[in-house]
């Protein structure tokens, strides 16, 4: 347990994995299931809209070209330069972690039922991740993650490991996980072990 709770708060579960782990389809099938699931990637996109604050911030420190002649951000204008350049990063991180975080505060609030998912793509390095009570690692072996990444993404081997090499390792994602599902067989293994998680969390739950 990462956080401590009074007794008529919803369990907070903090899903994580690396990238093409299979985070997305496991955070669905929990949605499926009825759990209020709060996507930290969606929240991203909605603060970086035209009109909002942070995306003012970013134009000043990253110019005009990650900005479109619509007004919204080039994502992967912005991506290529992140990936390049750790200072970067942790200016964007800077600008967009603290929104981020406020937001998924609020969310979690608002929302009811026995336990939550929160999805948090970088958990390990997050000042979320002192707000969740528990931490659920998806996790494969990297060479899946690089099959998936290309099937995705068409890129090139070099650009997936960069991508991986980019964010937490395996090792550190495995080091604060509470329970962990592998990701690395087909949809009904990969269900039944949301299912088994599923009943788990409700029993966690003071709920």
């Amino acid at each position: 347990m990462k956080n401590s709770r009074s007794e008529n708060q919803p369990l907070k579960v903090g899903l994580t994995g690396g990238i093409a782990s299979g985070k997305t389809t496991v955070s669905n099938m929990f949605a499926k299931l009825g759990v209020p699931v709060i996507d930290t990637d969606i929240i991203a996109r909605q603060v970086v809209e035209p009109g909002k604050p942070a995306l003012q911030e970013i134009r000043e420190r990253f110019g005009d070209n990650v900005i479109g002649q619509s007004g919204h951000l080039k994502r992967s204008e912005l991506r290529n330069i992140i990936f390049r350049d750790d200072k970067a990063r942790a200016d964007l991180e800077t600008i967009l972690h603290p929104r981020i975080g406020a937001e998924v505060q609020k969310q979690s609030a608002l929302v009811s039922g026995p336990y939550q998912i929160i999805a948090v793509p970088l958990l390990v390095n997050s000042a979320l991740r002192q707000f969740v009570d528990r931490v659920l690692v998806v996790d494969c072996e990297e060479h899946l993650q690089i099959e998936r990444l290309l099937q995705r993404d068409a890129g090139t081997v070099a650009e997936a490991k960069r991508i991986l090499a980019s964010q937490s390792s395996r090792e550190e994602r495995l080091a604060i996980a509470d329970d962990i599902i592998l990701n690395d067989s087909d949809i009904a293994h990969l269900e039944k072990q949301v299912i088994a998680l599923h009943e788990q969390y409700r029993h966690l739950s003071p709920h």
